[in-house]
Formats: structure tokens, sequence, C-alpha cells
């Protein structure tokens, strides 16, 4: 270090160097160093913390981050430990999550984002930006050529069995032309920086390829950890990118500028579905799965409540081979039957168009050099990494000796009949190793391409060690880059990316423990771009008042059907945690003896399935039957159980994801695992700690119906979870209100209450009637009143107006099941429970008993047709209790 270039630092800036640049790990010899910008030496001079010393050993672009951070901070590297915090708690709030083997029943795992930004200087970033441009320019004439004349075949300059031999060459698309005269509207370039500082391609995807939300996500998070930093590396931003694409698909679409654009999801429980979400909230797509789609006269449809709804473009996530059963795998449940024909008949685009995956292939790139200058008379700017098909006889002599320094790939893709296997690098294999793999290589050669090993640059990462201490530690870096096409028929490169941090052993891959970076690429000038906030630039309000209609959000039948049930479920697990705690409470209670009352909890418990089969009434064996309640609680396996209920309610909003708010979903996720997470499993469980625990359950069920009322857009989709929601409000009160009436608990005070705990109206009463505790005050109460919410009145008025609402659909077909609901709130108290009944005994028939078996028998028949008029039937089997 120079002694004329020293400097005196302040203390936070001397610890910042020392954690940075000095005392931390670097990275691996030999391999690139981002946090210094130079490729990692032989021997590293350690600086003691108290000398003076210059930032020179950071690069540029590190010693700009470090810069604001040093200025707005007074703390110490704890610091960087709250803002990792931070970090992990947004990606938890806002429900980012990734994971290889969702299911049901397990929570998918949060998304793996650092600390720290991968940054670019203007100038790296523009040999990318060009190198990018031109690899995508290139793959477009490939595909043009596999797809048409076929003359790279021909000639010899492609091999047929990397073309038409490869699996996901798809022959049905032979000769057919590309709707909008584009193959390929999105492409991913997987780069890694080698020893020398230059960028190097390591792989590409066509097909489906993944991370835009996830990248998009990442900046949001980070950029507002280091604001300050932010605008001092002046990044570019990323917003006209994601509109470059979506206008360029609607450009080229069939219906130009009207054109409706869906996105096509494998479903929920795919490992990236929150990404679709994302996107597809974000880009304003409509969000669908295969079963939301349907081909009639060669044109692709959407299935919605308001009928079928044509679609110009499809943005898929789904690999080609899953896109259509009746052209490829007859067993797939993700395609649409016939889309295949829609696309051949020019009446849908389908970015990418299908028969792309071929492209995606290591064993391609050894060939791009000369088809670059073959078919663009140039040389490529941005090279890959040396790349040997093994089918070819004198590749496979000239680097099989040599499989020590390479890295052993599939030529062709998993889920195939072709050999595949997860890569292999050659020099962690012994001696032995390597033989048997050169024999299998030798055996079968096509099925093999080896690559150089490129040590991988290093990025420093914020981590904790195996002693759970956090600080700074050095991982392999892979950047990923996508480039899509634009209206005008160009290419634009999107100014960022999505950094893969791989393990300590060297594995750049989110499936196997990696994580993800943002990527900051600094700007010059004007550059910058829109933010993400910014608005489109004014249209003529012509132009606006004509896409409005497009604009109103659909609602497919199997949207309609999960908001349904997300609506039922909600108010079910409402309804039986308010039945189990009140029935704790009674046994808990002074009147814990009163036979009315136990008979009360005890119909009700087997009514709503909360207790099993043969266990004893509450009268009879007053503890059994409450450890029996406490233990159902948490038995997701049992369709009647809150635990049950609470997942159902996430479960039907997971598949409605890209219609909730970030807050709304994490209420949802809050609610269950809190509840699952406590213990439940005791043989003498806690009676206080369950009660509270249930009731800080119901709060969070407060706060998402409150979610759902007011957070939600009051569409066809929200009235059918609101009609779900007073479907099962209806058939709950009015079942619990008979069973009280034939009981005689009217009559008794302790039974009056307990009715009103359990419609959730005692101050309510008590605030209107005082102690005036007749019949007719309840009738009025919870029968006819028009303003009290658990009113059957208020229930049924409602669920009445929701069905009249919806009379525009299916040639009016609601406003007659809007006939079928009472209308309680004509009737009068003294109607139901007539004056002369005050001390009517149990079992004696009032006319009460008549208006509350219609109320049962409407929800029943309301939710039959309902589901009969607008719902796909096409998922999991539903279950159903009384209704």
């Amino acid at each position: 270090m120079n002694d004329t270039s020293l400097q005196k630092l302040s203390a936070f800036e001397v610890e910042a160097m020392n954690w940075l640049a000095l005392e931390q790990e670097r990275a691996p010899v030999g391999h690139w160093d981002e946090l210094r910008g130079e490729v990692a030496p032989q021997a590293i001079a350690q600086i003691p913390a108290d000398s003076n010393m210059t930032t020179s050993s950071l690069s540029e672009a590190w010693q700009t981050f470090i810069d604001p951070l040093a200025a707005e901070t007074t703390g110490r590297l704890s610091d960087l430990n709250s803002r990792m915090a931070n970090l992990q708690r947004q990606v938890c709030d806002n429900g980012v999550t990734y994971n290889v083997y969702a299911s049901a029943d397990q929570p998918q795992r949060p998304w793996s984002l650092d600390l720290f930004p991968l940054m670019l200087g203007h100038k790296d970033w523009q040999r990318i930006e060009v190198g990018v441009m031109q690899r995508m320019q290139l793959l477009e004439r490939i595909m043009a050529d596999a797809y048409g004349p076929q003359s790279l075949v021909l000639s010899g300059q492609l091999p047929a069995a990397l073309v038409q031999g490869h699996p996901a060459y798809l022959p049905a698309m032979q000769g057919v032309l590309p709707v909008g005269g584009r193959y390929l509207s999105l492409a991913a370039f997987d780069l890694a920086r080698g020893p020398d500082g230059g960028w190097w391609l390591l792989s590409q995807r066509t097909q489906a390829p993944s991370g835009l939300g996830y990248l998009l996500e990442n900046r949001q998070i980070v950029s507002r950890l280091f604001p300050q930093a932010f605008e001092a590396f002046s990044v570019q931003r990323l917003a006209e990118t994601y509109s470059t694409l979506i206008d360029g698909i609607k450009a080229r679409s069939p219906a130009g500028d009207r054109a409706h654009i869906a996105l096509l999801t494998p479903g929920p429980y795919n490992e990236t579905y929150f990404e679709h979400a994302y996107l597809a909230r974000y880009l304003g797509l409509s969000l669908v799965q295969g079963n939301d789609l349907t081909v009639r006269d060669q044109k692709l449809y959407l299935k919605t409540l308001q009928g079928l709804q044509p679609v110009h473009g499809l943005l898929k996530r789904v690999d080609d081979d899953w896109l259509d059963p009746l052209e490829m795998r007859a067993d797939s449940t993700l395609g649409v039957p016939g889309l295949l024909q829609a696309v051949r008949s020019g009446h849908v685009l389908v970015a990418n168009t299908p028969g792309s995956g071929f492209l995606e292939s290591s064993a391609l790139l050894g060939f791009m050099p000369t088809l670059a200058r073959d078919l663009l008379g140039e040389e490529l700017q941005l090279p890959a990494i040396p790349s040997w098909w093994c089918g070819e006889a004198a590749a496979l002599q000239d680097v099989l000796p040599r499989i020590c320094s390479c890295v052993i790939k599939p030529t062709y893709p998993h889920n195939t009949d072709r050999q595949s296997f997860e890569p292999v690098q050659g020099h962690t294999l012994t001696p032995q190793a390597q033989d048997e793999w050169a024999a299998r290589i030798l055996r079968d050669p096509d099925a093999y391409t080896l690559q150089s090993w490129l040590p991988l640059s290093h990025q420093p990462t914020w981590q904790t060690d195996a002693d759970g201490v956090p600080g700074i530690q050095s991982r392999p870096l892979v950047l990923r880059v996508f480039a899509v096409a634009d209206a005008r028929g160009g290419w634009q490169v999107l100014p960022g990316g999505l950094a893969r941090l791989g393990t300590r052993e060297g594995i750049a891959s989110m499936q196997r423990g990696g994580s993800s970076a943002d990527v900051w690429v600094q700007s010059v000038g004007a550059e910058r771009g829109k933010t993400a906030c910014e608005p489109e630039p004014s249209k003529p309000q012509s132009a606006v008042l004509a896409g409005l209609s497009q604009r109103q959000r659909l609602v497919t039948s199997r949207a309609a059907e999960n908001l349904f049930w997300m609506g039922r479920y909600t108010e079910r697990t409402e309804n039986t945690l308010g039945l189990v705690r009140l029935s704790l409470e009674i046994l808990g209670s002074e009147n814990q003896h009163q036979p009315g009352l136990l008979d009360f909890i005890t119909r009700l418990a087997n009514r709503h399935g909360l207790v099993r089969a043969g266990v004893p009434p509450a009268s009879q064996a007053h503890r059994v039957f409450e450890r029996s309640l406490v233990a159902g609680l948490w038995d997701s396996k049992l369709a009647t159980s809150v635990g049950f209920n609470l997942r159902a309610v996430r479960l039907a909003a997971a598949s409605v994801r890209e219609r909730l708010s970030p807050e709304h979903w994490r209420l949802l996720e809050q609610a269950e695992s809190r509840f699952f997470n406590s213990d439940g499993s005791s043989a003498t469980p806690d009676t206080l700690s369950v009660q509270s625990l249930l009731a800080e359950t119901s709060q969070r069920l407060a706060a998402l119906t409150g979610a759902q009322t007011d957070r939600m857009s009051r569409d066809d989709g929200w009235r059918l979870l609101s009609i779900g929601r007073h479907i099962e409000r209806m058939q709950f009160l009015s079942s619990a209100l008979s069973e009280a009436v034939q009981l005689g608990l009217i009559g008794e005070q302790a039974g009056f209450d307990a009715v009103l705990e359990l419609f959730d109206s005692t101050i309510s009463f008590h605030a209107q009637y005082q102690q005036s505790r007749t019949p007719q005050a309840m009738m009025d109460l919870l029968v006819t009143n028009s303003d009290n919410p658990r009113s059957l009145g208020w229930v049924a008025h409602t669920l009445r107006a929701r069905l009249l609402r919806m009379g525009q659909l299916a040639d009016g077909a609601t406003l007659s099941l809007a006939e079928l609901v009472p209308q309680l709130v004509e009737m009068t108290p003294e109607s139901l429970w007539p004056w002369e009944n005050t001390g009517a005994q149990p079992g004696k028939t009032l006319p009460l008993h008549a208006a509350l078996v219609q109320c049962q028998t409407a929800a029943r028949d309301v939710s039959d047709q309902l589901c009969g008029l607008f719902f796909t039937h096409s998922g999991e089997a539903r279950y159903s209790v009384g209704a």
C-alpha cells in the first residue's frame, strides 16, 4: 500500500474496512473477487485494525457503496445485522417463497436473499448488454431455420441429433410461421465472471425462464435498505423493460393493443408460484391454470363467470411437453387440449413459441461461434464457456483425456427417455470415478456434453457461521440476465438480473441451498429509466376510455370457486372457534352442571364434527368430552376441525394469491402457523392456554375478514367470496338457534346468554334491550334485525343482495336463487314467537321453526346451484359439512 495514499478514517470506516476488505475471507485463489475487483492473489497481507490505510483495496463500485453507508450511521457493523433482520422480515411479510417440493401440508420455504447487491459498472454492463442482444438475435435465427428450411442441419453446421433428435424439438411446429413474426419473446442467459474479469456464458433458457418476479422483489427490498447507496451508485431502473415485454407481446398478438394476455402457471404447488402470482399482479395479466382455458374453433378462451373470453397472448411458465395433452404428454393436467393447433392457426401468441427447448442444450454452445459468423457475419461479443458435444467423434477424442478439468453435463433435459443426470465437476472425482464416467460417455456419447470448468467469481455475503456469529463471507456467483423482444422488432436487455450465490462447495443453485442477490447496474446520464412507480406517458382520453372494458378484471371459474370456498372456510373456522370457546367456557363455569346447556354444546359439537364418534355427551363424562373437544382442534385430517378449516382457507387463498395484498396473505400465514405451532398434543392439555390460543386465533380471523371486506375489489369474485361466507353463517346460526329453541334454552338465563354469545351479540343486546330477556327481544336482535351483522335477517338480506347484483351472469340464474332466501327482515318478532308462547316448552312448534328450516334449506340449495352454474369442478374434492 502506497504511503502517499494513506488517509485517516473514522472509527466506523476502519471497522468497515476490516470487515469488508481485510479480516474476512477472500475469494479463493484464482477466482475473481467482486469486492476488490481483482483476481484473488496467492497471499494476502493482513493490516492491523488501528493502522492508517486507504480504501483502494475495495473496487470502485464497492467504495461507492461503503461511503454513504459510513456517513448515514453512527453504529458499528451490528447495523448490518439489523438490516439483515429487516430484510428477512420483509421477505416473510411479503410472502416471498421458493420451494422445490411445495405441498399442502408443508409451509413453503422463504426466498433466500442476501443483504449485499452485485454491482456492475457502466462499461462492464455495456459489454454484457451488447453480447446478450447479439446472442438473442442468433437464437432467433437458429430457431427460424430449425422450424423452417433446416439449412443448418442439411449443410452440417448443426448436428441433426441436437435439433430434430432433441426431445424438446416439436415436429408438430415444423413449417409453422410464428404469430407476429417472432419465435422468441423472452430468454434468460446465465453468466459467470472468469479470473480475467470477463463474463462468460454458461447456459441459456428459452422455454419458461424463471426469475423475473424474484429479481423485482429483490430490488424493492434491498434498495430500501440502502437508499443512499442506491442513489449514489445511480442504479438503472427496471420498470421500463417489463412494460417493453408486455407491449411487445401485445403488438405481435392477433388483437394488437387490445389483446388479452394471460400468464399460464402450473399452479400453487409449483416451486416458483409466488413469482407467477407476483408477475401477474405487477404486469396486469390474468393468472391462469390449464383448466381455466379451452380451445374452441382453433381459438383460445378463458373460462370466466362472464362466459368464454378470448385470450390473444399467453406468457407461459409451463414447459412445452406439458402444454397440450392431445399432441404431447397425454398425462398432462397442466396444459390445454388443442393449444398447439390454436398456435398453428395464428390465433394466439405463446411466449415463447412452443419448441424452443432444444436451444437450451449445453451442446449447442460449441457451435455458436461458427453460426454467428455464418448467420450474422459477426464474431460473438459474449464468449461461451468452451463446450464439446461428445456426439462428435473428433470432439470426444479431444476432450475425454481432459475429463478431470471439465464439467460433465447432460445433452438432453430431464423427464425424457434420453440419458440425463445432474452436472458433475470432474476435478471432484477420484481417478476411478473419472474412468467410470469416461466409460459411460463412450457407451452413449450423444447424451453427454463436456464444458471447461470455470472458477466462478466470488461475492461478499452476509452469513451466519456454524457458531451463529454473523459476518461477511465469500460465495461463488452466477448472474442471470434477461432479454425481451420489443414492439418495434428489436431486443432490450433488462438492466440488472438475478444473482445466484452458491454454497461453499461452489454450487450456485437455489434448489440446492443457494441464495440470491439484487443486481445494481450503474447508469450514465439519462439512462436511469423509469422507476417502478412512475406512470406511463399520458395517452389521449379516447384511448384510455377505449381500453377500460379490457382492463376490467375477469374472474375465472377456478378463481370463483376458490374465492367461494375461501369465504366458506373462513366463516366456518370462525363459527367453529366460537363454538369451541363457548363450550370450554361453559365446561369451566358455574353452569357446567346445567343439563340443558350441556346437551346444547354436545348436540352442536356432534353436528359439526368437533368430537369423534363414540365420545359420551358432556352431561355424562364432563372431562372426557372436554379432552376430546380440545384434542380435535389440531387434527388437520379431520374435515371439521379448526386446523383443517384454517389450512383450507390458506390453500384456497393460495390459488387466487394474485388477488390478495401481501398484508392479506401474511395474515393468513400467521394465523395458520401460530395455531399449528402451538402444542396441542399433551394428554392433559392446559384449558386456559387453549382458550388463550383460540382467542388469539379469533382476533387474527377478525383481521382477516376485515381484509376480505375492506381490501378487495368488489367484483363478481369478491361477491362469491361474500356469498360463501353468508351461506355458511346462515346455515350455522339457524341450526344453532334451532337447537337452542328445541332444548328450551330461551327460557333460561344461562341458556339465553349462551345463545347471545354464540351469535356474538351480547353487547348489542345489553345496549338495546338491557335486561329484557324475552323471546321476542331475542327474535328482534337475532332474526329480524337489519342492522346487526350477526342477525339471520341481516345475513339473508345481504345474501339476497349479492345474488341479485350478479344477475347479469348465466342468463340471470342468480335472480331465481335470490328468491330462495327468506326475507326475514320483513317479518316481526311477534310473528315468529307469539306472546302466548312466551313460556313455550321444549319441542313445542313455533312459526320460528319453519323460518329456520327455510334458512338451512336455502343455504344448501343456493350452494349447490351456484356450484353447478359457475365452478370448474376440476380441482381436488371439497369437503362440505351441512351445506
